[in-house]
């Protein structure tokens, strides 16, 4: 089932109803009281919208089989939560859910109840609520549904930015915006007072659980001294930039050396045009440091266990997207057993159970070591100097794949820049660099 524009942000509107109207009727139960439980002062919950979007384009390929379509998107649905859990706190310092006190949970960000929650709910969605809405949304005159979608938008947009505002409020970021703020007559100063106060209490009605730091601890004092000082430290951005170039690097590395040790062949593993770098690897390491940075000193199984379900879909989600871009598919593990849609397998997901924990206890400790030792002035330029080439190498090579797919269906070249693509990245080199790319319809 592939969705067009009109229709994906009609779900995500729908989906973000109904979940808030879900969030309500459990806050009734559990509460005994109504209560607004959405984020937003609207009566949506955008969360509910952008997952049950994301289920709906990436698990759709499942859906001929209710078991792995339920597997799949359990495990998705979880790396959500467990991801905008891990934003909230990072970005607004405050937790709105807390599972510490059930069983078989991850640092009170998911827990397996709710996990096979989103497996039932997500076969339900696309087995059977998807094609009941789209039937309904194609009777709607488009006309009249566009206009209701740009209505819909524009009152989401502002609500999103009158949140965030007083979410921010407290932060460093927020003083200018306080300061224009108190430029205002007393009039809409009032009114700003008013909308704050009053979304501050919605808040705390809706999550009464939250936490929310309000006072520097010593050790934060320390650590933002040290931020000042010391390159790259800790896990902010620089130290990120570092680790994915040092992840693509080494990703295409090993798979270049299993590749050989395996076929007896040496192949491209790269993912761009320009340099050995695997931005699979790369976006994955960079992404597993950021998630598991807090709980690098745990046990070593937690670390194993949360590097196979995250690499897992993780990997799930690459090879859906790749498809869909790229009409290309990279990978087909459609002949190892314990496969799922032949995009993963749970070998392979054990791989990435292995690689988190190697990476996390045994080469972090090194790298992070070595990049902040690097001068701030030059470690900060070539920070920059990174992002910017491979942001380049990233829309090259993009073309070049979707140029490579287009001349497989017989597409000539319209314009100068698909003229230069051919020219310089002709199907015999793209086929160098991607061995063991196939075309998809």
């Amino acid at each position: 089932m592939l969705f067009g524009w009109y229709e994906v942000i009609w779900l995500f509107f729908i989906y973000s109803f109904l979940g808030w109207g879900m969030e309500v009727v459990h806050a009734v139960y559990g509460n005994r009281k109504l209560v607004n439980r959405g984020f937003l002062n609207g009566i949506v919950c955008p969360v509910y919208g952008f997952s049950m979007i994301f289920l709906s384009v990436f698990m759709d390929s499942l859906k001929n089989g209710w078991f792995y379509l339920f597997l799949g998107c359990m495990i998705v649905g979880s790396v959500i939560e467990l991801v905008t859990g891990l934003l909230l706190e990072k970005v607004f310092h405050i937790r709105l859910w807390d599972y510490s006190d059930m069983r078989f949970q991850v640092g009170g960000y998911v827990c397996l109840k709710y996990s096979i929650l989103w497996g039932v709910f997500g076969t339900l969605l696309i087995k059977l609520v998807n094609p009941f809405l789209l039937s309904i949304l194609h009777n709607i005159p488009e006309l009249v549904g566009g206009i209701l979608l740009i209505v819909f938008t524009i009152l989401l947009v502002l609500d999103t930015v009158t949140t965030i505002v007083v979410l921010c409020r407290g932060k460093k970021n927020a003083t200018r915006m306080e300061e224009i703020a108190d430029g205002f007559t007393q009039a809409s100063d009032s009114l700003r007072n008013a909308i704050t106060v009053k979304i501050e209490q919605r808040m705390q009605r809706a999550f009464p659980g939250q936490k929310k730091k309000d006072m520097e601890s010593e050790e934060e004092k320390e650590e933002k001294r040290l931020r000042e000082m010391v390159f790259a430290y800790g896990c902010g951005f620089h130290k990120i930039v570092w680790i994915f170039f040092l992840g693509a690097f080494l990703g295409d590395i090993t798979e270049t050396i299993f590749c050989w040790a395996t076929t007896g062949q040496i192949m491209s593993r790269s993912s761009v045009v320009y340099g050995a770098f695997s931005l699979v690897w790369g976006i994955g390491v960079a992404g597993i440091t950021m998630l598991l940075y807090r709980y690098r000193n745990k046990e070593d199984r937690y670390i194993f266990l949360a590097g196979t379900f995250l690499g897992g879909a993780y990997e799930y989600i690459c090879s859906v997207f790749t498809e869909l871009c790229f009409g290309t598919v990279f990978w087909d593990y459609s002949d190892i057993p314990f496969n799922l849609g032949g995009r993963i397998n749970l070998l392979y997901c054990f791989f990435w159970g292995i690689a988190a924990l190697v990476w996390m206890k045994l080469f972090y400790p090194f790298f992070s070591k070595w990049i902040e030792r690097i001068p701030r002035k030059a470690g900060t330029i070539l920070s920059y100097v990174f992002v910017v080439f491979m942001a380049v190498n990233i829309v090259i090579s993009a073309g070049a794949l979707a140029r490579y797919s287009n001349r497989a269906q017989g597409v000539a070249a319209e314009n100068v820049v698909d003229e230069w693509l051919d020219s310089h990245f002709d199907d015999a080199r793209m086929e160098r660099i991607y061995p063991n790319a196939k075309m998809t319809e």
